[in-house]
C-alpha cells in the first residue's frame, strides 16, 4: 500500500541529496518525547532514510514506529526499515555513515535538542564538514526550560558540568548572573552538586532554583525547589537546573541572624552590577581590622550595597555610619539593606570621592573600597580628615594598588599593617569535596598617630 495522500510522510519537500554530489546527512534534533515530537519535515527525512544513527534510547522506538506507520498506511509498505546504528560510540557510527554516503544512500542522525548546542553536531562537523550535513534542530533544553517557567532568556547564561567538576559553576556564581542554566552530569554530582555549591556560596536566598526533568517528554516535570526541599527520590538523570536571581526575602527574624559574617545572598544588589560587594570572608577580616569603637564616625567609601558599614552597625550600634557610593540608586538600596538588617545609617550619599567627602563629619574609622582610579586622592583626603588615633582599612585586588597607596600612609606617619587573604569555599567533587578559590585580596591598614 502506498502512502496516504495528504499525510506529512507523503510530502517530498525535504530532500537532503544535493545535485551532483554525495548525499548529505540529515541531522535531526528531538526532545525527550523522541519520535512522537518530530516535526512533519523531520518525519519526511526519516521516512526517506536508508540508515538511521541515533542513541540507543531512540533506536528502540524506531522499528516499532516504522512497522506501525506501514500498518496504518502512512508509510510506503515497500520501504524497508532503514539500517540502524547506535551513536553512543560515535566513531563506529561515523564509519557506517561514511560508507552509506559513499554508496549513495540517505542517512539520518537523530540527536537530542539542538545538535549544535552541546550535541553530536560538533563531532559530525569535524568528521564530515558542513557541506555534507543539513541540520533540523529541535528546541534546546535551555529554551524549553525557560519556556516552561515563562521567563525571557535573552539575559541568561549557561554552563555545562558534563565531564567537569564544579569549578566553572563556582566562578560563574561569583559574577551573580541574572539567570543561569546548569547542564548537569549525574556522574559529577548532578543537581545535588548545584544546590550544594549554591549553599556554599551563601546565595540560596538570592536565587530561585528550578529543577527541569525530561523536557519535551509527556512525563516531563518542572518544579521550583525551596532550599530545604529534598531532591525527588525518582530524579531523572535527564535534567537541568535553572538558577534565576530574585530579591532575597526578608530575614525571618533579625535576631536570628549571625552576629556578623552575614551570607552574601542576604543583601539586595545593584541591578546593573550584581555581585558588586565585599565577599563574606574578606568582610569579616575588614571588620576585625577596623577595630570598631563603641561610638564615633565610620566612613564606608565605595560602599556598593553597604555590606561592610551595615555589618559594622550591627556590631557597634552606637557608631554613626556615613556611606558613599557613586552609582545612581545606591542610596535607596543601602537604606533598604539597612532596614533588612535592623540598622540605620546616619547618612548615605550618592557622589564621588574625594569631592563628596566635604559634607561628611570627620571620621574615626574609614574603609575605602570600590577600586578604580583616583584612590590616591581619596586616601590623601582621608589622611587629612581622619581623627587622631583613627584607623583606615583598604581591601585591594592588585599589588600595584598596594605600591601606590602604602607610601602615602608611611609619609603621614601611620602605623601600618599589610596582609593577604585567600579563601576557598567547599564545592562538590564526585563523592567528595574540593576547594573552590575566591579572588585573593590584599588588605592595607593604617592607624593615625
Amino acid at each position: 500500500m502506498g502512502p496516504v495522500a495528504d499525510h506529512p510522510l507523503s510530502s517530498s519537500r525535504p530532500d537532503p541529496q544535493p545535485q551532483g554530489g554525495a548525499p548529505t546527512i540529515a541531522v535531526i534534533g528531538t526532545d525527550a518525547g523522541g519520535l512522537a515530537s518530530l516535526t512533519a519535515t523531520s518525519l519526511v527525512l526519516l521516512a526517506q532514510a536508508d540508515l538511521v544513527a541515533a542513541p540507543k534510547r531512540l533506536l528502540t522506538e524506531l522499528a516499532p514506529w516504522w512497522a506501525s506507520a506501514q500498518a496504518a498506511g502512512t508509510l510506503n509498505a515497500d520501504k524497508p526499515c532503514p539500517a540502524l546504528v547506535a551513536t553512543d560510540q560515535p566513531e563506529a557510527a561515523f564509519n557506517q555513515l561514511e560508507a552509506a554516503s559513499a554508496a549513495g544512500q540517505r542517512a539520518v542522525v537523530l540527536a537530542s535538542g539542538d545538535p549544535l548546542w552541546f550535541g553530536i553536531g560538533r563531532l559530525l562537523l569535524q568528521r564530515f564538514g558542513a557541506a555534507a550535513l543539513v541540520f533540523q534542530p529541535s528546541p534546546s533544553s535551555m529554551q524549553l526550560a525557560f519556556a516552561r517557567i515563562g521567563r525571557p532568556w535573552q539575559d541568561a547564561s549557561w554552563i555545562s558540568l558534563h565531564g567537569r567538576d564544579s569549578a566553572p559553576l563556582a566562578a560563574a556564581l561569583q559574577k551573580r548572573p541574572a539567570a543561569l542554566a546548569v547542564l548537569t552530569d549525574p556522574h559529577q554530582g548532578g543537581a545535588a552538586a548545584v544546590r550544594t555549591l549554591l549553599r556554599a556560596s551563601g546565595l540560596e536566598a538570592a536565587y530561585a532554583c528550578w529543577l527541569c526533568e525530561r523536557l519535551g517528554h509527556p512525563a516531563e516535570r518542572v518544579q521550583r525547589l525551596a532550599p530545604q526541599t529534598p531532591l525527588p527520590a525518582d530524579l531523572d538523570p535527564l535534567n537541568l537546573v535553572l538558577l534565576v536571581a530574585e530579591a532575597p526575602g526578608e530575614p525571618a527574624e533579625q535576631a536570628t541572624l549571625p552576629l556578623f559574617g552575614l551570607e552574601d545572598g542576604l543583601f539586595l544588589q545593584l541591578p546593573d552590577r550584581p555581585g558588586l560587594m565585599t565577599k563574606r570572608e574578606v568582610r569579616i577580616q575588614v571588620l576585625a581590622d577596623l577595630d570598631l569603637p563603641p561610638t564615633g564616625v565610620l566612613w564606608d567609601l565605595g560602599a556598593g550595597v553597604g555590606s561592610i558599614g551595615l555589618e559594622a552597625l550591627r556590631l557597634r550600634p552606637g557608631l554613626e555610619l556615613w556611606a558613599l557610593e557613586q552609582r545612581g540608586g545606591s542610596a535607596a538600596l543601602i537604606r533598604a539593606n539597612g532596614e533588612r538588617l535592623g540598622v540605620s545609617p546616619a547618612g548615605v550619599v550618592e557622589g564621588r570621592a574625594p569631592e563628596a567627602l566635604a559634607e561628611l563629619p570627620d571620621p574615626d574609622r574609614v574603609v575605602i573600597g570600590g577600586g578604580g582610579t583616583g584612590r590616591a586622592a581619596v586616601l590623601a583626603a582621608v589622611i587629612e580628615r581622619l581623627r587622631p588615633g583613627g584607623r583606615v582599612v583598604i581591601p585591594l585586588a592588585t599589588i600595584e594598588a598596594l605600591a601606590e597607596l602604602r607610601p602615602l600612609l608611611e609619609r603621614a606617619g601611620f602605623a601600618l599593617g599589610v596582609s593577604q587573604h585567600q579563601a576557598w569555599r567547599g564545592a562538590p567533587l564526585a563523592d567528595g569535596t574540593r576547594l573552590a578559590p575566591l579572588n585573593p585580596v590584599l588588605v592595607l591598614k593604617g592607624r593615625k598617630p
